[in-house]
């Protein structure tokens, strides 16, 4: 072969060398990022091309599919009560993807999971028609009815936990949204899908995972388990050194209690009571911003919280001396999910352990063979149980003569902490109405609570925690209580 030939020959067996490692590449280590792109049309008519399996509350689905006619997409979702339910599924679109579970179990509603294998396999030699798998929830609906009902026309949000294995019973954001409106691929559906991101009240909006609020005085929670599990004070009815006024560090400013109220050296129980920011201030700065910090994260706070749908990070933050105060009574730069909030009843309620939150039970394969099962996991220990114990004093003295007493269940042991979260520039917008809690039987704690209501239409004067929150948290816990007789 002469030298010109053996160039070209050389030349073309480089090209034919990287034309078969560009398509081993392809195949094999792209291809599942290939085959799960979103913009991957053929993906998205896979999904559609059966009836998807269906996400289950209290044993019955909540979800369904229809065969739709003129389009490559064979199967159409819906939903049951889509605006009570969204929160929890999120949507299914044939146009616009998936969110929240509808999209982190796509797999297994599909069927196209690892995990249903065996199913598919079976389902070639049997000829049967391929189904996705279930999702079955720990949801109550009974509480979730409560939570939503509750929250009716106003903004606002509910999350609602088995403190003891941190199941999540309620999870409530509105005002919210029918998923069904754009689950299709008409331009009807993009017309809906638009409506809604327009909305400037953001009905798709999670406010229960996706919106971090001032907590407030609810936050009063956590100040106190840091001054016990630091040791500042030692006993809930020991008194505290809380001069009247208390002003704040480096700064000319007095931190004000809410109307006159027996603050001054006030006890830790009397201060939760009547809900004392100088008291509570104060031990924040006593404490420091670090151990303030230290604490805080104990619950959750500093770090996104998975359920498995994302539940943006709680924010205690870094900060100097009179911020760090503020957040002590949970204002400054105190922010705060009512997913966190709900996590602080619960590790109170029980009795220090604060338990993984969770909304998937288990998975389901079509013929209801169960392939997984939660197991509960306990996520930190904010509190020993002896300090728990105490807090838990404090807090059911707040709803038994507090302020909290719109939250009281005839023959049931109820904790409870009020807040109304100043915000805005000068604190110029309505407060936020916030609440949490927890109920107590003989078999201990089955439901602790967080309520956060954004009223714009009520009187600035009448916005409190006790008066708009309490009532909700209520209803949620006595629904939960009522739905395991």
């Amino acid at each position: 072969m002469n030298k010109p030939l053996r160039r070209i020959a050389i030349f073309c067996g480089l090209l034919i060398f990287a034309l078969l490692a560009r398509d081993n590449w392809l195949q094999y280590v792209r291809a599942d990022e290939l085959n799960t792109r979103d913009e991957n049309r053929r993906v998205r008519i896979e999904r559609y091309a059966h009836e998807r399996g269906n996400i289950i509350v209290d044993g019955d689905p909540i979800t369904g599919s229809v065969e739709t006619k003129g389009s490559d997409f064979k199967y159409k979702r819906i939903w049951k009560d889509g605006p009570m339910w969204a929160p929890v599924t999120g949507y299914s679109s044939q146009a616009f993807d998936a969110s929240q579970i509808e999209k982190i179990e796509d797999g297994i509603l599909t069927g196209n999971d690892d995990q249903l294998f065996f199913d598919r396999t079976m389902s070639m030699f049997t000829g049967e028609k391929k189904q996705g798998g279930n999702v079955v929830t720990t949801l109550n609906g009974a509480a979730q009815r409560a939570a939503f009902r509750g929250l009716g026309k106003k903004k606002g949000a509910v999350v609602a936990l088995d403190p003891q294995t941190g199941a999540i019973l309620a999870l409530a954001s509105t005002p919210s949204y029918d998923p069904s409106v754009f689950a299709g691929n008409l331009n009807s559906d993009t017309a809906a899908r638009q409506k809604l991101l327009d909305d400037k009240d953001k009905p798709m909006l999670n406010r229960a995972l996706r919106e971090t609020y001032p907590p407030g005085s609810t936050f009063k929670v956590v100040t106190a388990a840091a001054a016990l599990e630091n040791k500042l004070y030692t006993g809930i009815d020991d008194k505290t050194n809380s001069p009247l006024p208390w002003r704040l560090p480096l700064s000319t400013k007095n931190l004000d209690n809410e109307g006159t109220i027996p603050c001054e050296n006030a006890t830790l129980r009397e201060a939760l009571r009547w809900s004392c920011n100088s008291v509570f201030g104060k031990i924040s700065d006593d404490l420091g911003n670090d151990k303030m910090i230290e604490e805080a994260n104990k619950f959750g706070f500093n770090k996104e919280i998975f359920t498995p749908v994302r539940a943006d990070a709680s924010v205690y933050p870094k900060d100097n001396r009179p911020q760090n105060a503020m957040a002590g009574i949970g204002q400054a730069s105190n922010r705060t999910t009512p997913l966190q909030m709900a996590m602080v009843a619960a590790a109170v309620a029980n009795d220090g352990k604060l338990m993984q939150p969770y909304m998937v039970a288990q998975r389901t394969a079509p013929n209801l063979d169960v392939i997984y099962t939660h197991e509960k996991e306990q996520l930190s220990q904010p509190l020993s149980g002896e300090n728990a114990q105490k807090l838990q004093q404090m807090m059911e003295t707040v709803v038994k003569s507090g302020t909290g007493t719109n939250a009281l269940i005839d023959g049931v042991t109820v904790g409870g902490k009020t807040g109304t979260a100043q915000h805005g520039l000068n604190n110029s917008e309505k407060p936020y109405a916030w609440f949490i809690s927890y109920a107590k039987t003989d078999n201990g704690s089955p439901v602790a609570v967080a309520v956060v209501v954004e009223d714009g239409n009520a009187n600035r004067d009448d916005i409190s925690g006790g008066g708009l929150a309490a009532p909700i948290a209520r209803n949620v816990m006595k629904a939960v209580i009522d739905s395991k007789k």
